[in-house]
């Protein structure tokens, strides 16, 4: 189960992630920056990852004020498939990871993926954190897509 906490006014975000099968915890401090309009290929912008203590991740979730969504990820190499709670339940996005240029370029959706949202804005994190469910339908409506 992950928890992410996106921080009002910045591109921060707090992360709390309980693995279903051991119970572990992990805490980090992201930033997001996004690849300058234009650009292209596989990377999709810069990330930095800091790692927190379970008391570094209290204290900064006392603090910084912002928006949480909560999603159970599954891992199906190379996707890994983040399934919505609360508000936004019903909604299930698979990103892709790779290792190489090539094995982006020649990957192929399997046949269940229903619509192709990368360069799409409003499906990032960030902007889902602020979406509600009406607004959630009327994206997916663009793709032809129906969320009760």
């Amino acid at each position: 189960m992950i928890t992410d906490r996106y921080v009002d006014g910045t591109r921060l975000r707090l992360r709390h992630v309980e693995r279903i099968d051991t119970g572990e915890c992990a805490h980090k401090l992201t930033q997001k920056i996004p690849a300058p309009p234009g650009a292209t290929g596989p990377v999709r912008g810069l990330i930095t990852n800091m790692y927190l203590s379970g008391e570094e991740y209290s204290l900064l979730l006392d603090v910084l004020p912002g928006r949480v969504l909560t999603k159970t990820r599954l891992s199906v190499p190379p996707l890994g498939i983040d399934v919505f709670d609360g508000r936004l339940l019903g909604l299930v996005l698979a990103e892709a990871e790779f290792e190489t240029t090539e094995d982006a370029e020649t990957f192929v959706p399997p046949a269940g993926c229903l619509a192709e949202v990368t360069d799409d804005p409003r499906f990032t994190g960030g902007s889902l954190a602020h979406a509600e469910r009406a607004q959630l339908r009327g994206w997916l409506a663009d793709y032809g897509l129906l969320l009760a």
